[in-house]
């Protein structure tokens, strides 16, 4: 894994999830083609396995996307689909809408790990941020809703009309935002009124600083920026994800992966030794095995070995949202196995 290929702010890159779709697609349109469906104006589109890249991946790169996972068999789903429909066209092109019919795209729904629907993720900077399962009141969607504007915010993404919530009409927001704001289009670097045109409101020092240190390599300068604005903010989240992914990779930088699973393999009781490999499986998007891999040895020894997995597998709780819904039911499985 190259540093520079690493993301400050996601959990999860999408990246390899969307290899498959990206190949498909190059033959069938560019990536600058715009979306073949959509309604409201442009902000709520239908995503299928081959739009995926472009309407979902490279657009989180400029706009939030929240993924609204649906099928016509499923009763909530009619009930929390108009309700993100409606926030949608009110947001007037602050967030973009992308619902994806699982039964129609069984192979992304897959990639995405769907178990049960109606599923909403969001995803920002091409990266999965957070989500949520099944029906939610209209107010508690509007507020998680606010929550990931603050996010994309902080990651220096364009938020037009603010973030606390959505109670600006879906004019004023249009007005606030330009042009692209009123019909939803995720506009290119530099088009949008009042955006450098370098891309867009530059980000904080901290997040520049360690992004700037993970491109040149210097890992150790991308966690000092974190802990001292880590110092300064205690609670901010994006920094402490930034701190435990910088922490992630330095780690792995000095494994040897084939060894480090074939020491794995020979002694299942060695906490160090699991560890390291649920490292790698966490880097490389095997998040639930990472976790699985945590979770066996907790359960299969005691005392010290014990801590020192559990102690781990909480850390990596970190690398990911708390909504996260690998890590409630990691977190779930570590409860029942400690109490």
């Amino acid at each position: 894994m190259q540093p520079r290929d690493f993301s400050l702010y996601g959990a999860v890159d999408l990246g390899a999830r969307q290899a498959a779709a990206q190949r498909r697609q190059q033959a069938a349109q560019s990536p600058s083609a715009p979306s073949a469906a959509g309604s409201n104006g442009g902000v709520v589109i239908d995503v299928t396995e081959e739009t995926f890249n472009t309407d979902v991946v490279e657009r989180s790169r400029t706009t939030p996307v929240i993924m609204d996972l649906w099928a016509e068999w499923c009763g909530p789903c009619k009930q929390l689909s108009p309700v993100l429909e409606k926030l949608a066209a009110e947001a007037g092109g602050q967030w973009i809408l992308a619902k994806v019919d699982v039964d129609a795209n069984p192979q992304l729904s897959a990639a995405l790990q769907v178990q049960s629907i109606p599923m909403v993720v969001a995803v920002l900077g091409g990266q999965l941020a957070d989500g949520f399962l099944g029906a939610m009141p209209e107010a508690q969607v509007r507020q998680w809703i606010g929550q990931v504007l603050a996010v994309a915010e902080k990651m220096g993404m364009p938020v037009a009309g603010g973030t606390a919530d959505q109670d600006t009409p879906a004019g004023e927001d249009a007005q606030a935002g330009g042009p692209d704001a009123a019909d939803g289009r995720a506009g290119a670097p530099g088009e949008r009124p009042g955006r450098p045109p370098a891309g867009g409101p530059p980000m904080p020092p901290a997040y520049a600083e360690a992004r700037a240190a993970m491109e040149r390599g210097d890992l150790d300068g991308a966690a000092k920026a974190f802990e001292q604005e880590l110092a300064a903010n205690p609670g901010d989240p994006v920094v402490k994800t930034g701190l435990a992914q910088v922490n992630l990779i330095r780690r792995i930088s000095s494994y040897d992966q084939a060894q480090v699973r074939r020491d794995a393999a020979e002694h299942p009781g060695d906490a160090a030794a699991q560890i390291r490999v649920a490292d790698i499986d966490l880097a490389s998007g095997r998040v639930e095995e990472a976790f699985d891999r945590l979770l066996g040895v907790v359960r299969r020894t005691s005392g010290e070995e014990r801590e020192q997995a559990r102690a781990h597998l909480v850390s990596l709780f970190e690398i990911l949202p708390p909504n996260d819904p690998q890590v409630k039911k990691a977190r779930s499985a570590l409860s029942t196995l400690l109490f």
